[in-house]
């Protein structure tokens, strides 16, 4: 457990369709509190797994869960260290495509119908700018991530490049899996609603709103480069392991976490 104090609070300055989580920046370290369910609990797990996977730590960021007081209110929250060198910075591809173009990148894609000429040019332009020429790599194993976890709120925020101090970029690790394992009780995932209904109901962000038609066409035009190798027992001592949710959470989890599994064999070896 941390106290915090608004000189410790970070804000974006978009904020997302699923609202702006409490986020605080101390010693190096990132907090982000809970603010529609289990935010939290969502990206701690996805982290966890994805070290079950072909990924090597480096290429995601890697979430601890804690406590936060913050103005005499106690806060579940996920923590996880900088990963930015000294002097680089993180340039979202919405900054990075606004900054050459001159208009963002939702502007884009938005007048392109077919979902595939969607990925093209999010990938081609990004190489173009970058010179990251295994960009449609990485788009592939973001892609499989959000569709394999139902992450909702893939936006052109949460999608980003790294610059170092000499101009030159790099892959950004894979980040914000919050709204994931429907994390969002608050309003749009009741706990005491049917997991398996509400599987139905998540959408997809940025290219389409069907998982399942972004993965693969995105496999389609780049391959599929992400393979999982954690197992049921896997995931019951990841979820279990943590005392800071009630067991309708953990259960929950569990649910979505096998359905998934079962539902996309194919991504695990």
């Amino acid at each position: 457990m941390i106290d915090v104090t608004k000189q410790n609070e970070r804000r974006n300055e978009w904020t997302s369709s699923k609202g702006n989580q409490m986020k605080w920046f101390i010693d190096d370290v990132w907090y982000k509190a809970d603010y529609a369910g289990y935010e939290a609990f969502a990206e701690y797990v996805v982290s966890q797994l994805l070290t079950y996977s072909n990924l090597i730590k480096t290429e995601f960021v890697s979430y601890d869960l804690d406590q936060v007081v913050y103005e005499k209110q106690t806060f579940s929250a996920c923590k996880s260290r900088i990963f930015l060198p000294e002097g680089w910075q993180l340039i979202t591809l919405e900054c990075l495509f606004k900054s050459h173009f001159g208009y963002g990148l939702n502007q884009s894609i938005d007048a392109m119908e077919s979902l595939e000429n969607r990925i093209r040019f999010i990938v081609e332009q990004t190489i173009r700018l970058t010179q990251l020429h295994n960009f449609g790599q990485y788009m592939s194993q973001l892609l499989t991530i959000d569709a394999f976890f139902l992450n909702e709120d893939r936006h052109t925020h949460n999608i980003a490049v790294l610059l170092d101090d000499t101009g030159r970029y790099h892959l950004c690790p894979l980040f914000d899996n919050g709204a994931t394992l429907l994390s969002d009780t608050r309003l749009d995932y009741p706990l005491n609603e049917d997991v398996y209904s509400l599987r139905k109901k998540v959408k997809s962000k940025t290219f389409t709103q069907n998982f399942d038609e972004q993965l693969d066409t995105v496999e389609k035009v780049y391959g599929s480069h992400l393979k999982f190798t954690f197992t049921k027992k896997d995931i019951e001592r990841i979820v279990f392991e943590s005392n800071d949710y009630p067991m309708q959470v953990k259960q929950r989890v569990l649910n979505v976490l096998f359905e998934q599994m079962r539902k996309y064999k194919y991504l695990f070896r």
